[in-house]
């Protein structure tokens, strides 16, 4: 299991080929992408903030749970922080059990408690100005599944 936090961009392509590769024998791997998107059409950037330290711990113990209760042969979790523009990406999972089943309900069981319990700060800077992004209800109800 690796969690990463951190301000650097990232490669998809080489992140999700390198944890396919390290994997003892699973039968399924899945992965995700997020980006950041602009949904007003004037966002210039989405600032990012956490607290060191403890948002790795947060984003582990939700990782734990889904290698446990999916029986994962891994997982990974990249998350950036800091100023990033439209497209870029956000974040990345990926999963691997020995049957899709398994891969595809941690994955979103990770997104979905990503999206609503990892320690993150979002402030959208638009040209018009700053605001800091709320929680949704839709993100708290999807999380009434799990």
């Amino acid at each position: 299991m690796r969690v990463a936090v951190q301000a650097e961009p990232f490669d998809f392509g080489a992140e999700a080929a390198a944890f396919a590769r390290d994997l003892p024998g699973p039968g399924a791997v899945v992965t995700f992408t997020g980006l950041v998107r602009d949904l007003s059409g004037d966002l210039a950037a989405m600032q990012i903030e956490h607290y060191p330290g403890m948002t790795e711990r947060a984003i582990a113990a939700i990782a734990a749970e889904a290698m446990t209760r999916w029986s994962l042969v891994d997982c990974l979790v990249i998350h950036r922080h800091g100023d990033l523009a439209p497209g870029e990406t956000i974040m990345m999972v990926a999963t691997a059990s020995a049957h899709r089943g398994d891969a595809f309900a941690a994955a979103e069981f990770l997104m979905d408690y990503l999206k609503s319990r990892a320690p993150f700060w979002k402030k959208e800077i638009t040209t018009s100005g700053a605001e800091w992004v709320a929680a949704k209800d839709a993100d708290e109800d999807a999380l009434k599944r799990w």
